[in-house]
């Protein structure tokens, strides 16, 4: 894959680009840790390092790309702001990097995003348009309302500074890696449109070559493991139920699965019974919370999808905002490694 620079909205990032915007979001994005478990080692058999994002700045590696994008904006563009769809995590990154830069945000919302991510989008000065994730298209209701206000729309993934923004993850991980004398075997991220994984992809295929890349997904919304078995991009079909609400998409980016049907080795279905012992885990052994659609990298490694015995893997907890009764009911039934 060639290593210039993103030129326009078309063309799909570089390794180039996410070293970019790493000196872009330099001192604005926080630099997450890479955390361990001794306990959790024993328990696998193998090492396992998890790369924090949880603790990003609004609470997920969102924050990355969104202020990658906006920062790049014109003064002229800043003035007439942006607009986002997202069931949350993007909303809040993109409604803090445009209070950031001093720019209105307008964020689509589902009326069934958590409580938290609502309210706290809204706490960073975005207004919110609320829709029926069922009988409304999101995408038509952002692009209407850009195009109503003159606004700059600021998609989730297919976008080259979005997806190069969210590289920087990959960029920290290997070198946390190194300096942890980790030499890894796989990574895996959670993976919604496939902002993150692309990214991250991106950097580690000169940082850690040879890694082997995954994806994670919750079970009945795979979209991107199936459609990376395919050769081509699929579509979830029916009306599959997850609480991973941060990963309900039904078709992989355009622009996201051209990188990822290069650089990816597949992905793996979680289910929600799995992911919710992901967050137990999480909070026990880590000390953090996380999220569902943030914990389906880990579920994988700790259901054994993918197996860690005698290996060196890194996961992505990709997020932390999550209401309380649903944390609460997810860590209440065990993380199912104890004893």
């Amino acid at each position: 894959m060639p290593t210039s620079p993103a030129h326009s909205a078309n063309a799909a990032p570089t390794y180039d680009d996410v070293q970019d915007a790493a000196e872009q979001i330099a001192g604005h994005a926080v630099l997450t840790p890479l955390l361990e478990s001794p306990l959790l080692n024993d328990k696998l058999g193998g090492r396992l390092l998890i790369k924090a994002e949880c603790l990003q700045r609004a609470g997920a590696f969102k924050f990355r790309g969104a202020y990658n994008r906006i920062s790049r904006m014109t003064p002229e563009e800043r003035k007439a702001g942006v607009v986002a769809f997202s069931s949350g995590n993007h909303a809040q990154g993109v409604a803090l990097a445009a209070q950031m830069l001093g720019a209105p945000a307008v964020i689509v919302m589902p009326t069934d995003a958590p409580a938290m991510k609502i309210e706290n989008t809204r706490a960073y000065g975005a207004e919110i348009v609320l829709y029926d994730r069922v009988s409304e298209n999101r995408e038509e209701i952002g692009r209407r309302l850009a195009d109503e206000r003159g606004a700059v729309l600021v998609p989730s993934y297919d976008d080259p500074h979005i997806i190069a923004g969210q590289g920087t993850v990959g960029l920290e991980l290997a070198r946390q890696a190194r300096d942890a004398g980790a030499d890894l075997d796989a990574v895996i991220a959670p993976c919604g449109g496939g902002g993150l994984i692309s990214g991250t992809a991106l950097a580690l295929s000169l940082d850690c070559p040879g890694v082997d890349i995954y994806a994670a997904e919750p079970e009945g919304f795979d979209d991107t493991a199936r459609s990376l078995e395919a050769g081509e991009r699929k579509s979830i079909e029916g009306s599959p139920q997850s609480f991973c609400d941060a990963l309900l998409l039904p078709t992989p980016g355009e622009m996201t699965f051209t990188i990822n049907r290069e650089l990816l080795q597949g992905g793996f279905a979680v289910s929600d019974a799995d992911t919710g012992r992901a967050m137990a885990a999480a909070f026990r052994y880590l000390k953090i919370v996380v999220e569902p659609g943030g914990a389906v990298a880990l579920a994988a490694v700790l259901s054994g999808a993918y197996d860690a015995q005698g290996k060196t893997v890194a996961v992505v907890c990709s997020g932390g905002n999550v209401d309380a009764e649903v944390f609460a009911e997810a860590i209440s039934t065990g993380d199912g490694l104890t004893g």
